[in-house]
């Protein structure tokens, strides 16, 4: 018989930014038995699921619920409204933006990349002046990330769709919400967004495997005449058989009664609410950073993430020799560095089902980390975070007593 590793007491510190620990009351709508995915108690979760995710997205219009994770999401988005050698314009916010860009190429898409250093979310103004320098309208789609996972830098979506009108571009505007949704505020019918591309592993609290669509009329106008190769994908096959509470093919029965429960949590939650609480604990997180004398990925305060902080190392020291430690001393995970700044950099997700003292223990771990790797830093960076939000939930109070 194998012997088996010591045991480690306790609870894990999953602080990655995403996926996210699944609560429990989601964990209990999935622990049901399967029901007949063609009869009537299955068209009435589905039907819930499909309005109710619109509710989520702030959209009136249909949003597609995939059996995959965003990234087939984001395939979905192109091959629905696309055809062969159409131009998109990308933004190289960093990994996961890369790796879209790299996907519509290997769609036969001519993607063009806008280049930043990584640290900063997308510009409106080079999104604009790109879309200008296109006289012949050849770009079909501007494809943007509103939260970059892998960096903490955040892109302001409703300052970008006022430059792609300014520049008079007809162009389709993609979004991806992976990182952002139900946890940031996300505003699809507001902000003129033709696709925002989902995912339930994050803010939806959901285990990974069910990613959306959210799909203007506009974008369900290109889809007519898309060529670009689809099937699975399909969005008409979808519509169609949503429209009667179904799926073109076997969906994920218990993914949707999770789902049900989940936006549930979230209304009763308010989604005002829920998002206070994310940029709560991300301004704690980042003072507590600056305490340590440590500086964040993003280098631009108007594109900080509610949902995830990158924390750069040292000169010196190795993000994921720290992040080894950490997990094998203090039982917490935290999220890997990529590309040019691999090894440079840890990331600490704060989004989906966790609150003060998650987070506030989380950076107490942290702090113990950076002392036992011996990588240079101030003390002070718990209570920093922990004096703010004491006084952030004071605050209305004291406000009002004054």
């Amino acid at each position: 018989m194998a012997q088996n590793s010591a045991r480690v007491a306790g609870r894990h510190f999953l602080q990655i930014p995403g996926p996210t620990p699944v609560p429990d009351r989601v964990l209990r709508a999935i622990d049901t038995p399967i029901i007949d995915h063609r009869g009537p108690e299955f068209a009435r979760l589905a039907r819930r699921c499909l309005e109710g995710i619109k509710s989520i997205f702030k959209t009136s219009n249909p949003v597609i619920i995939y059996t995959a994770t965003g990234t087939g999401a984001w395939e979905a988005a192109l091959v629905n409204t696309l055809s062969p050698g159409d131009r998109v314009l990308m933004v190289e916010t960093g990994q996961f933006a890369t790796l879209w860009k790299k996907m519509a190429e290997n769609l036969g898409l001519k993607p063009e990349f806008i280049k930043t250093d990584w640290r900063v979310g997308a510009d409106p103004r080079a999104i604009e002046a790109a879309l200008r320098e296109d006289k012949n309208k050849e770009i079909k789609a501007v494809c943007v990330l509103h939260n970059e996972t892998s960096t903490g830098c955040a892109s302001p979506i409703a300052e970008i769709r006022k430059a792609i009108d300014a520049a008079g571009h007809p162009a389709l505007f993609f979004v991806d919400t992976i990182s952002s949704l139900a946890s940031t505020d996300y505003r699809h019918d507001e902000w003129g967004v033709d696709v925002s591309v989902g995912g339930a592993q994050k803010g939806l609290m959901l285990p990974p495997g069910m990613s959306f669509n959210a799909v203007s009329d506009k974008a369900l106008a290109a889809s007519k005449h898309a060529k670009l190769p689809k099937s699975f994908w399909s969005w008409e096959d979808m519509l169609n058989m949503n429209r009667v509470g179904f799926f073109p093919y076997t969906p994920a029965t218990n993914m949707l009664q999770g789902l049900d429960v989940a936006i549930e949590m979230l209304h009763e939650e308010g989604l005002d609410n829920v998002f206070a609480r994310h940029e709560r604990f991300a301004e704690a997180v980042r003072r507590a950073v600056r305490a340590w004398g440590l500086e964040t990925m993003c280098r631009d305060p108007k594109y900080y993430s509610s949902t995830v902080t990158a924390v750069m190392m040292p000169q010196g020291h190795d993000g994921d020799a720290f992040r080894s430690l950490a997990l094998e001393h203090f039982n917490i995970s935290y999220g890997a560095s990529f590309g040019p700044y691999a090894g440079k950099y840890f990331r600490i997700g704060h989004l989906g089902d966790t609150n003060d003292g998650t987070i506030l223990g989380a950076l107490a771990i942290t702090e113990m980390a950076l002392s036992l790797a011996g990588v240079p830093h101030k003390k002070g960076g718990v209570q920093a975070a922990l004096d703010y939000i004491a006084q952030a939930h004071a605050g209305p109070a004291r406000a009002a007593a004054e």
